[in-house]
């Protein structure tokens, strides 16, 4: 049987990844001088206008304009007059203190008993199609707008500028990726940049480097810039937002996905923590070979320590039933939130080089929630389990 799959990736200079930057960069530097600090970071960004804003209680108040203006300009938006760029953009900032009744519920007298910093739940996947255990769509996509940003960089390939997104379709036959039906590039650049030339400098320089040339073939289909012309980008072409794109932050769409975003918050926020958590627990079934596919649920009620739902699902791939190894997970991992941030040490300014390209796999690699540390325990823990098939 056969079926296609399709992932999107944006690049670092994609409106909506310029307001995800700057809300990490933003918790970063708060968490430099206050690891304790609780903090949920909003951005927007249109043209010539930043807005920050949120929720943050903390010992120390960063330069919200200084880190908001370093982040844009080391994306590269440094040309006055083109509708955004570090120097001479408007930047707004309207914080205040996290809400009371919420804080009530995180803090507690023994912080191992803290509780969820709102409800909510979480998704993590992982599966058998590359060596990060991640799905073959995003993580070809990633690869793409990856190497497009280092073309850019690099000046190998001159007049390009800071926007840009990519998309792979993928084939499978009975559930293995066997090739690549389609590849998009979309590539913000300089106005008199001829198009043809462009194409063919992207085919060369960032198409074929950076996919697998045993998926590609001749029937595989090729869009560079479909509308022909990509002059006006980033912020000026389109309003940025923090949180809309929490599919190519995880997934690509493979895995279901519980609504919360993760970049601008703290660790307290089981959108983020719980989710690496759940990751955690996945790619680490997955690599004891307890199944070929796995997603795990959390689910939490703000304010309280333990989740209130945990589920495995692995879709008819797995040696031991879900119920069995959540049932298992349960009883030998701590998944409250103060022992998941323990566990990861996630009170740490980590979180800005994880805003583009994905919070797993490849991008986020030397993370505590990607290690395999859980696998041999698994492993002796199920040996000789028969297989949950049909």
């Amino acid at each position: 049987m056969k079926s296609n799959f399709t992932s999107e990736s944006v690049t670092c200079g994609h409106p909506d990844k310029v307001c995800d930057q700057i809300a990490d960069a933003i918790l970063d530097e708060i968490l430099r001088c206050d690891p304790m600090a609780r903090v949920a970071c909003e951005v927007t960004a249109c043209t010539d206008q930043v807005h920050i804003m949120g929720e943050i209680t903390s010992s120390y108040a960063p330069d919200y304009e200084a880190v908001a203006r370093n982040v844009i300009r080391s994306i590269g938006y440094t040309r006055p007059g083109v509708g955004f760029d570090a120097d001479t953009c408007s930047i707004r900032t309207d914080i205040h203190r996290q809400s009371p009744d919420i804080a009530r519920g995180v803090v507690r007298a023994q912080e191992e008993d803290g509780g969820a910093g709102d409800q909510g739940m979480m998704f993590g996947y992982a599966c058998f199609e590359t060596g990060e255990l991640m799905p073959l769509p995003i993580t070809l996509a990633n690869a793409l707008t990856r190497r497009l940003e280092y073309v850019r960089r690099a000046g190998i390939l001159e007049g390009l500028l800071p926007d840009g997104k990519a998309q792979v379709t993928v084939q499978y036959e009975d559930g293995i990726p066997k090739r690549i039906g389609t590849v998009i590039v979309s590539a913000q650049h300089e106005a008199d940049l001829q198009t043809d030339a462009l194409r063919d400098a992207i085919m060369e320089n960032v198409i074929r480097p950076a996919l697998p040339a045993s998926l590609l073939d001749r029937d595989t289909i090729y869009y560079v810039n479909p509308t022909g012309r990509f002059v006006v980008g980033g912020p000026a072409g389109d309003s940025g937002l923090t949180g809309r794109k929490i599919i190519a932050d995880t997934y690509g769409g493979m895995a279901r996905h519980g609504g919360g975003a993760f970049s601008g918050k703290d660790p307290t926020k089981v959108d983020r923590s719980g989710a690496y958590m759940a990751r955690y627990l996945a790619k680490n079934i997955v690599a004891a070979g307890l199944a070929g596919r796995c997603e795990v649920q959390l689910a939490y009620a703000i304010g309280l320590a333990d989740p209130v739902a945990l589920e495995v699902e692995t879709f008819g791939t797995g040696k031991v039933p879900g119920d069995a190894l959540a049932a298992w997970l349960g009883s030998h991992v701590d998944l409250r939130p103060a022992m998941i941030i323990r566990k990861f040490g996630l009170r740490r300014p980590i979180y800005r080089p994880l805003s583009c390209y994905g919070h797993f796999g490849e991008n986020a690699k030397s993370m505590g929630w990607e290690q395999l540390d859980l696998t041999e325990l698994l492993k002796s823990s199920f040996a000789g389990a028969p297989a949950d098939r049909e």
